[in-house]
């Protein structure tokens, strides 16, 4: 979600902005998949207990293997993640799709109610709307119980959101950080206004996590609430995922990291890494982006699952404006006979990034991508399932904010099980979409070629 109000401030920034990423380039994939190590049969496959041995973790590899079609995603592409990251793949995870806000929140508010430890929630936006006040709410119940309730929101993406909603939450007792704060008077070292923390993750009692891309916003908690868009009211649609089990830990790992990194105020020491058991079958990655090169593992992630993909690419993104290397990716994978569905929105709160994300179309028809428009909603996912074996749910948006300078959050699922439910998830989103057919997309008006043009001018700042 990109609200308005935050986006002409970053446009604003700019001559901030560019101070500090005139330079800022994203790594060279190519390079990365050929620099990563190829002798290893399998991946390291990590439990509660420690690393798998060689031998245990190809068992578990090959019978992965023998329930779809032959695909280096499961290892040619673990090995190139691994490369980048010493988040370890997880075995004995329980992995839920919540498709809808609806969903999410049902699952987040039941999580929180049953904390007995703490609980740790980073967003991106909260607002101070119905939804966000069910949140607040709970979350002050929860610290009057005895619960160390912990939150960090984005300053730029909550940016319409008053400071009498936080200051309520900190005068009962709640530690809230402020994420890189807009005013420079209040940050501690650098300000860096480019940099969002566009994580959406609650962690509770380090058991069970809930990642993806909903905010907390009333526009996603029902059909008939949304926003108004060319004076229709839309609602949102949107994906999360809740884990449990030991990839648990590495969403935990992210959080402290990060509210040590905006030195976030120390707290009575509390059990942040329980004893996990496992709780399903899902082998699990977390990755966390953060600004910088070496750290643009998500990035990483996506040129390297669709370059190894042999059967199928199934995506639906919200801001869709790649670089090079994700779009001669995607036109490299459909022209190898590769089944490449994109599913985009058709109408969302940026005209201008749906103007420069269609700017792409024409290059992506001509080499055999699908594309398609979802109707009747603000698509704003952020979810792929490859070869039917391989799923990823999180917060990155394949644009430039998103690839090269925020702090991000994806799960890696490798699930045949999982993998049904996102593609089930996937043909539900695509009866609700039009395709855009090449033949009638060359024929579009001048009048959308310039406005496409002229948004391409601006797309390293969408």
């Amino acid at each position: 979600m990109k609200t308005i109000n935050a986006y002409f401030l970053i446009l604003l920034l700019i001559g901030v902005v560019s101070l500090d990423s005139g330079c800022a380039t994203l790594p060279n994939v190519s390079k990365v998949i050929d620099e990563a190590p190829t002798t290893r049969q399998s991946p390291q496959i990590a439990t509660a207990k420690g690393i798998l041995s060689p031998q245990n973790s190809k068992t578990i590899m090959e019978r992965l293997k023998k329930s779809v079609n032959p695909t280096d995603i499961l290892e040619r592409h673990a090995a190139v993640v691994e490369s980048v990251t010493e988040s370890p793949l997880t075995k004995g995870n329980k992995v839920t799709l919540l498709a809808n806000g609806q969903a999410a929140y049902a699952a987040m508010l039941q999580a929180i109610q049953r904390a007995k430890d703490h609980i740790n929630l980073e967003t991106y936006i909260i607002e101070d709307d119905a939804v966000g006040r069910t949140f607040a709410d709970l979350l002050l119940q929860k610290q009057a119980e005895g619960v160390q309730v912990r939150l960090i929101y984005d300053s730029v993406g909550s940016l319409n959101t008053p400071t009498a909603f936080f200051q309520r939450l900190r005068s009962e007792g709640i530690q809230v950080v402020e994420f890189n704060p807009i005013n420079p008077m209040k940050t501690h070292g650098h300000w860096l206004i480019k940099n969002p923390d566009h994580r959406k993750m609650l962690i509770i009692d380090g058991k069970v996590a809930i990642a993806g891309g909903i905010n907390i916003s009333s526009v996603y908690s029902s059909s008939l609430s949304g926003s108004r868009v060319k004076g229709s009211l839309l609602p949102w649609r949107d994906t999360d995922v809740q884990i449990e089990g030991p990839a648990v830990a590495e969403c935990q790992k992210l959080f402290l990291d990060t509210w040590q990194k905006q030195n976030g105020p120390e707290t009575s020491a509390r059990n942040y890494f329980p004893d996990l058991k496992e709780a399903g079958s899902a082998l699990v990655r977390i990755v966390g982006s953060t600004p910088g090169q070496d750290n643009r593992i998500t990035f990483v992630v996506y040129v390297s699952a669709i370059t190894f993909a042999e059967h199928s690419i199934h995506l639906t993104n919200a801001y869709f404006i790649p670089d090079d290397q994700i779009l001669d990716a995607f036109t490299d994978a459909a022209r190898r006979g590769v089944d490449v569905k994109i599913i985009l929105p058709s109408t969302t709160d940026s005209s201008m990034a749906i103007n420069a994300a269609r700017y792409n179309y024409s290059a992506l028809l001509q080499a055999g991508v699908k594309i398609y428009e979802r109707r009747n909603a603000i698509l704003h996912a952020k979810t792929a399932v490859i070869d039917g074996v391989w799923s990823t749910v999180g917060s990155t948006n394949l644009d430039y904010w998103s690839l090269l300078s925020d702090d991000e959050v994806n799960a890696l699922v490798l699930s045949r099980e999982f993998a049904v439910e996102m593609e089930k998830l996937f043909a539900e989103d695509l009866a609700e979409s039009d395709q855009i057919l090449r033949d009638k997309w060359e024929r579009r008006p001048l009048s959308q070629r310039v406005k496409e043009s002229f948004a391409h001018l601006f797309e390293q700042w969408m």
